[in-house]
């Protein structure tokens, strides 16, 4: 039975701090790569708090009571956060960083990117766990939290939301063709990041003749 506080129960009040802690650990790092290796790893970053009309509805697919243990433990996802990239290349620095931060630990990593999904999905997506100073369903204190990290290039992102819009949009006419041209453009995209990737490698090595970053 769902508890009378919601989904979350009394947890939900510590999702949006969990969801800061996130953040701001994540662009404290970011902000340090940039002034010691003089360029950006991130262009844009967003979270949430997964909604608990959003988190009902995955507990019910997954036949799963409507529970905070459910939607704490089983499910890993009510925090979320999505790091957007200008670079192929960069996607993989964050996820360096993200490994090395203290007191988290990854339990889960799929690579879109490298094994890139049959539709056209590219993604990097990570599971984290965190210990953060708030009670979880387990009542350990520090508790445990988990987030879901995706990592996209600005053009993954577009041709995901894209997709997204099409996977969720009713009575499309033509669907298999539609389909079809996503395929062809998310084809079309990865070439371009790879391009975009080789041209920024060039003008590094480039820079005042002196192959220096900047």
């Amino acid at each position: 039975m769902e508890s009378r506080t919601g989904i979350y129960g009394e947890y939900g009040d510590f999702l949006p701090l969990v969801e800061r802690d996130l953040r701001k650990t994540i662009e404290q790092y970011s902000r340090e790569e940039q002034r010691t290796g003089g360029s950006k790893i991130i262009e844009h970053l967003s979270s949430r708090v997964k909604s608990e009309e959003s988190m009902r509805d995955k507990c019910i697919r997954k036949g799963l009571p409507a529970t905070p243990e459910s939607s704490l433990r089983m499910i890993h996802d009510a925090v979320g956060v999505r790091i957007i990239c200008g670079f192929i290349e960069d996607i993989y620095a964050n996820v360096r960083h993200i490994r090395s931060i203290p007191g988290w630990t990854v339990v889960e990593e799929k690579d879109y990117i490298t094994n890139v999904k049959p539709n056209g999905y590219r993604s990097y997506h990570m599971i984290i766990r965190m210990r953060e100073p708030f009670p979880d369903p387990e009542g350990n204190l520090p508790g445990i939290y988990y987030a879901e990290i995706q990592l996209r290039t600005i053009a993954m992102d577009s041709w995901a939301s894209l997709e997204h819009q099409m996977k969720y949009k009713k009575n499309i006419t033509n669907p298999g063709m539609i389909t079809a041209e996503l395929k062809r453009c998310a084809d079309e995209l990865a070439g371009c990041d790879l391009s975009m990737q080789t041209i920024r490698s060039l003008i590094r090595v480039n820079d005042d003749g002196r192959g220096e970053k900047r």
